[in-house]
């Protein structure tokens, strides 16, 4: 295969280039899994490039989330692998602290990933046994084409690489203000409006708190029923609580004591109209994924009156919407808080590994980071960034085995051999 290509230095221009063989992995996405992914293939010594189709890190914290926006977890569950947090930053850090401490991850271990640069296709080649990754990038009015050649390819583009948008009948008629959440960033603007808030996740809550504390109405749609856990529970994270608990009970006991210690800080939400499953909090995100609600303050608006709680949407009808219950209310903006999708089945042409909703088939769990024919996930586990950071480890030291046992050579590489096909044909 050598003789198949012609080095060139990585520094070297190569938009122009249309094949592009990597030596080491190719890593689509530049957010925190991709660079914990990469950091930890830096450690074993193993080259990598990074693609990135935004033109920055971390681009779902630095452009599509709101000001007040701070991790909900408390720090420990939240660093990356090889780089704690600054003892000087809050148990719980800001969004921008977030993001200055992935730019300093990324200094530290020299990530440098190709911006502007969006994945169109990934297939495995069964001739070869090879990835072609093919990219394109617009620069300067110039459309650039560059496909990428690689042993192993690691999915890191997350959970929520796209916004959902729901359909609701009469939306599209509605004559204020629609938003998605990804594109809110204060509630100052709406400031003595009537605002609907359509989800109550974290993200609706947060900024259904948000718009109270600017003076704006909003209404937040329950459309199901929801697990809402206060943050923490006599000054120790719920979340820390929960997992040391974990090491001793079962999964069901850990539940019922949960529940039992949220009635007793919380008191009796479902006459807020927020109906707890049936499930219980740790099973529901074990079997499904689903998080639960860690109330930061929306709670205590919704029992003041400043947030009203509305059961789902039937229809909208100019600036009037009706429920589900037939009750009709007039809004002058909306804000959806209706979460985020995989992209993967877009690009990824794959379909033994990942299902078609964009997640690993066994994605739920302690497994779900490593397919077959050399492709990996990293952060699709639904357990956040504790899990992202594991599923980073785990695939660093299962290439970095191959990969030292292949080439043995013990020095470090800073990047990814790149080299320049002589054909255009592969």
């Amino acid at each position: 295969m050598e003789n198949m290509f012609r080095l060139i230095d990585h520094d070297q221009e190569v938009t122009n280039n249309r094949c592009i063989w990597v030596n080491g992995p190719v890593i689509v996405g530049a957010g925190p899994s991709g660079l914990a992914t990469a950091a930890c293939l830096k450690e074993q010594n193993v080259p990598f490039v990074v693609l990135e189709r935004a033109d920055c890190i971390a681009s779902l914290w630095q452009k599509r989330t709101y000001d007040r926006l701070k991790l909900h977890l408390p720090k420990q569950f939240c660093q990356l692998p090889k780089m704690p947090f600054p003892e000087s930053f809050p148990e719980y850090p800001t969004k921008r602290q977030f993001i200055d401490y992935l730019e300093s991850y990324a200094s530290r271990f020299e990530i440098n990933p190709k911006f502007n640069e969006c994945v169109q296709t990934a297939r495995f080649d069964e001739t070869s046994g090879l990835w072609r990754v093919k990219t394109v990038s617009d620069a300067e009015s110039t459309r650039t084409e560059v496909e990428y050649i690689c042993r192993w390819l690691v999915v890191a583009t997350g959970e929520n690489a796209e916004r959902v948008m729901p359909e609701i009948e009469g939306l599209s008629e509605f004559t204020g203000e629609v938003v998605h959440a990804c594109d809110y960033k204060s509630g100052e603007k709406f400031a003595g409006k009537k605002v609907l808030v359509v989800g109550c996740g974290n993200s609706g809550m947060e900024v259904s708190l948000d718009l109270a504390n600017h003076l704006a109405k909003p209404s937040m749609v329950v459309r199901s029923s929801v697990h809402v856990m206060p943050r923490e529970i006599m000054g120790k994270s719920t979340f820390e609580l929960a997992m040391k608990m974990l090491k001793w009970f079962p999964l069901w006991l850990v539940d019922k004591i949960l529940l039992v210690l949220c009635w007793l800080v919380l008191g009796n939400i479902e006459r807020y109209g927020l109906k707890r499953p049936e499930m219980g909090p740790m099973e529901l995100k074990s079997a499904k994924g689903k998080t639960p609600v860690l109330d930061i303050g929306a709670l205590e608006k919704i029992r003041s009156g400043k947030i009203d709680v509305v059961p789902g949407v039937k229809r909208f009808n100019g600036n009037r919407v009706e429920f589900v219950n037939g009750e009709l209310l007039d809004v002058e903006a909306v804000v959806l808080a209706t979460g985020y999708r995989s992209n993967v089945p877009y690009w990824l042409q794959e379909s033994e590994f990942f299902a078609k909703n964009g997640f690993p088939k066994t994605a739920i769990g302690n497994s779900g980071w490593k397919g077959r024919t050399g492709l990996y996930a990293v952060g699709f586990t639904r357990r956040g960034l504790s899990g992202a950071s594991m599923d980073a480890v785990n695939i660093a030291q299962d290439i970095g085995s191959v990969w030292k046992l292949e080439t043995k050579q013990p020095t470090k590489r800073s990047t990814a051999t790149l080299r320049r096909c002589i054909s255009q044909q592969f």
